[in-house]
């Protein structure tokens, strides 16, 4: 490998590294083939929608330093689409070549611990919570936190390793069942509605901007992205300001999602993603610039793109219970009915080469686009009825 990582513009047809082969991932391979990239995918799955389309599939894990040798020998920069993959992989392959984001920077999104320290020791807006890393951390937290959510630290996702939690003695046994992982106790806030900012921040500190975009969620898994946002133009530009501040304060360069609670009118930041958002998927087709061209330019030193929406959208994720027959995960397996969607005027349909669906995984979305938000909106919440979306 190189010794060198001094920053310099990377331009085509070099090749960039992928360290997670998921959709995110998979989006980055198509924007980076676009710009005339080449891209070498590692990831431990030989199915990974990413490695499918890539210049060159590892399969091994992201602590596979043969690999990770092999990675940084023949790729320009390297980048990530995964928030778990360990930090210690990021600083290692920053020896040898650029890596964005930085490992100090995903160290803190990955671990809500560090994530929820970061957003109070820079005073920027959160909820009320309590670290637990012990029994007796649960007894003596403080009474006012209550109802509240207990979510293991690390590696937890759409919903996983949660649980909501009424008092001292139901978190003292959602801690046992997690079994005594590091913890952050939350309080439950009333919520009007939830929002996120996708921007891409570069070596500079130059910080480009999608327009806020309001999620809804189901079984705690997002469902819907509306963008913009239904809420106000100052709660937008609050929100805007407050994810600028956070990219700026971890030094980050790449694309960064910060999701956010409205709770009263008032923002709480509710947690980071060191890398592209879901709720972003909506920015290739109704953006100049998708999240993943600007992740690009982020890692390659390029100019980034000044993201233009040009459409109202809605984005509707697909995920793995539509492939049975009662639409729950039970019964037959069998494909939807894809031309349902494709009827609908402004719908476009991604999937994403998910080998097997399973419930709860994502397998795809779609994109209504149009100049009318409030048609944009029913056209896609009726398309979400027709393909067999059920709300429980």
């Amino acid at each position: 490998m190189s010794s060198s990582n001094t920053s310099s513009t990377i331009l085509p047809p070099a090749t960039l590294g992928m360290l997670g082969g998921g959709q995110l991932g998979r989006f980055f391979v198509a924007a980076a083939h676009e710009m005339g990239y080449k891209v070498w995918v590692l990831d431990p799955d030989p199915h990974s929608p990413a490695g499918l389309i890539a210049d060159r599939h590892l399969v091994a894990g992201y602590e596979d330093y043969a690999a990770l040798d092999e990675l940084g020998g023949g790729c320009a920069a390297v980048t990530t689409e995964f928030e778990n993959v360990p930090a210690g992989t990021l600083d290692y392959l920053s020896k040898f070549i650029p890596v964005h984001p930085a490992a100090s920077a995903v160290a803190v999104c990955q671990n809500r611990i560090a994530e929820k320290s970061f957003l109070a020791d820079n005073g920027l807006p959160h909820g009320p919570f309590a670290v637990i890393r012990s029994e007796d951390d649960v007894r003596h937290a403080d009474a006012g936190l209550f109802p509240a959510v207990l979510k293991v630290a690390r590696f937890g996702y759409d919903g996983k390793g949660q649980a909501r939690v009424a008092s001292h003695d139901e978190a003292v046994a959602a801690f046992q069942h997690f079994k005594g992982e590091p913890c952050v106790l939350e309080k439950m806030l009333t919520l009007d509605c939830e929002v996120s900012v996708v921007l891409a921040r570069d070596e500079a500190g130059t910080v480009r901007c999608f327009a806020a975009g309001e999620n809804r969620h189901r079984n705690g898994i997002l469902d819907v992205t509306i963008a913009p946002a239904q809420v106000s133009a100052d709660l937008r530009d609050t929100a805007r300001q407050t994810a600028e501040r956070i990219a700026e304060e971890l030094g980050y360069v790449g694309t960064l999602g910060v999701e956010f609670f409205v709770c009263g009118g008032g923002l709480v930041v509710n947690e980071m993603a060191p890398r592209p958002h879901n709720s972003g998927h909506h920015t290739i087709d109704a953006c100049d610039a998708s999240q993943y061209e600007q992740q690009v330019r982020a890692l390659c030193g390029l100019p980034l793109a000044v993201p233009r929406q040009h459409s109202a959208a809605v984005m509707v994720n697909l995920l793995g219970e539509l492939w049975y027959a009662d639409g729950k995960g039970h019964g037959a397996y069998r494909e939807p009915d894809w031309a349902v969607l494709h009827a609908v005027p402004g719908l476009r349909l991604h999937l994403y080469g998910k080998h097997h669906a399973r419930p709860g995984r994502k397998m795809g979305h779609f994109v209504v686009t149009g100049e009318d938000a409030d048609e944009v909106l029913q056209r896609a919440l009726q398309a979400r009825a027709a393909i067999g979306i059920r709300d429980e």
